[in-house]
């Protein structure tokens, strides 16, 4: 319990005095997990809208994958991902690896499976009915996707939820892929397991609540804005 009360004094302190190291981790972190999960959204979307809404062979095998990819660990991404950044990697000739660009990129792997799988999981639920009212109005194909993206907001924005919750606490792929270079690739979650390493177990814990506040904030405008769909 002493630890608790230690970490959330030293939060306060951290505000108080505003700790220029802490808050560009913080800022850092946000802008890294909201391009991440924007670059998500941006391809899962149409992605998801293509495996629900097309019939060909292999289309559940890839969806499956799909699924699979929602409860991969993030270690194992990270992994991964470096193998490609490494500079006898794949990619390593684009020298990313160790960068913010990486973790973004390690990030949108880890958040694009949950929007595709968001999405297909919406579209999947409506009513077949509804396909068929889209296309007596009259509507062009461009109408009738962007009609059924408007019926699946509520997913859609539960997959935004998901995606920015799970980048934003996310540690083992950005320890691999970023480093924890101090003022370049240091987020709110490696800088609390660099603080733990150094018993530093207070600022540790005013890290973690950082963290989780800017988690329920996030959390929370996206849930009034999917109630308010909700109702409307």
């Amino acid at each position: 319990m002493e630890l608790i009360w230690q970490g959330i004094v030293e939060a306060f302190w951290i505000f108080v005095t505003f700790d220029t190291e802490v808050f560009g981790i913080t800022l850092r972190s946000l802008q890294i997990s909201t391009i991440a999960t924007l670059l998500a959204l941006l391809t899962g979307v149409p992605l998801g809208l293509y495996l629900a809404l097309r019939k060909f062979p292999g289309r559940k095998i890839l969806i499956s994958l799909v699924n699979t990819g929602m409860a991969f660990p993030p270690v194992a991404i990270g992994l991964w991902v470096s193998i490609f950044l490494w500079r006898s990697g794949p990619l390593g000739h684009l020298e990313l690896i160790y960068t913010p660009t990486a973790l973004i990129i390690g990030q949108f792997v880890i958040a694009f499976p949950m929007v595709t799988g968001f999405t297909i999981a919406g579209i999947q639920q409506l009513n077949p009915k509804l396909h068929l009212q889209i296309w007596s109005l009259g509507a062009s194909r461009w109408q009738y996707l962007w009609a059924i993206i408007r019926e699946t907001k509520l997913p859609l924005i539960a997959a935004i939820i998901a995606g920015f919750g799970a980048v934003i606490s996310e540690v083992g792929a950005s320890m691999m892929v970023g480093g924890n270079i101090k003022d370049s690739t240091r987020v709110l979650t490696t800088a609390t397991v660099l603080e733990v390493a150094r018993g530093n177990f207070g600022r540790a814990m005013a890290l973690t609540i950082i963290l989780m506040t800017i988690a329920y904030i996030v959390t929370l405008l996206l849930t009034l804005l999917q109630q308010r769909e909700r109702r409307s």
